[in-house]
């Protein structure tokens, strides 16, 4: 699998933790969708809720996949209050520390300007580098080339 095919399959398996397999991911542009009320006829469950936003090695802009994640959250979050909401950048152990220091902090910082245009404003973020992004046997962690979000909400 090719890394761009990494990215996406792991976009794919974020959207269905979400429940959302059917969105249509061959379409060329996104849909930001403002927080406000649910449209009629949808449950308003608020309930607590984390996201992952997939990168390829070494990359920190968001793909296709990682803003239908963030538009999913969105609209999950429609109709609720949103209390705090947290992103923390991660990174796998290739390369050397500094350097991947600054690229979680640069996944944490290109998810949270998603964010902002999001409508989410009060967003806390940590960059964690490449801390624990190996097994107790020495096994690189692909899967930690993401940023996480965590979204706490209220009825």
């Amino acid at each position: 699998m090719t890394m761009g095919g990494a990215s996406k399959a792991f976009g794919l398996l974020a959207l269905a933790s979400l429940g959302l397999t059917s969105l249509g991911l061959g379409a060329c542009n996104t849909v930001h969708l403002p927080l406000g009320p649910k449209p009629a006829g949808v449950a308003n469950v608020c309930e607590d809720f984390t996201v992952s936003i997939y990168f390829d090695q070494g990359a920190y802009r968001l793909t296709r996949e990682g803003k239908a994640v963030l538009d999913s959250a969105a609209s999950r979050a429609r109709g609720c209050t949103v209390g705090t909401v947290q992103v923390i950048g991660l990174a796998d152990a290739v390369g050397a520390p500094d350097a991947n220091q600054q690229l979680s902090e640069r996944r944490a910082a290109s998810v949270t300007q998603a964010l902002n245009r999001q409508g989410f404003k009060d967003v806390q973020v940590t960059a964690a580098g490449e801390s624990g992004a190996q097994t107790m046997n020495g096994a690189d962690r692909p899967l930690r080339r993401r940023a996480d979000v965590v979204v706490h909400l209220k009825k």
